[in-house]
């Protein structure tokens, strides 16, 4: 059974930094496009970052020069550094899998990130 399990999320202050892990347990990782995505309360879930298997990497405009996605294929796993935090990046942050173009065919639980002074 596929899981992805995220980390890292937690309270940080306007400008702070914080950089979110997924670990994949999948036999196979690196033919998948990884991503993050984001919801926050009242909005729907929303894409934040993604990362092909060649390496190319797409970010929503409000995250743009501020957040970072990468992926270890060999540790299976996909990290968000997350720079310059505002307030309305408070939200819950959710890694995903997909193929190719695809909607994503697995995601993780989901890690509580709050940006408040």
């Amino acid at each position: 059974q596929v899981q992805l399990v995220e980390s890292g999320g937690g309270l940080v202050q306007p400008g702070g930094s914080l950089r979110l892990s997924c670990a994949a347990s999948i036999s196979i990782f690196s033919i998948y496009v990884t991503g993050w995505y984001r919801q926050a309360p009242g909005k729907e879930r929303e894409l934040v970052a993604t990362s092909t298997t060649g390496g190319s990497t797409k970010y929503a405009d409000s995250v743009k020069g501020r957040f970072t996605i990468s992926r270890d294929n060999a540790k299976k796993t996909i990290y968000l550094q997350m720079n310059s935090l505002k307030s309305e990046d408070t939200a819950v942050y959710y890694c995903s899998l997909a193929v190719n173009d695809l909607p994503p065919r697995y995601w993780g639980r989901g890690t509580q990130v709050t940006v408040s002074s």
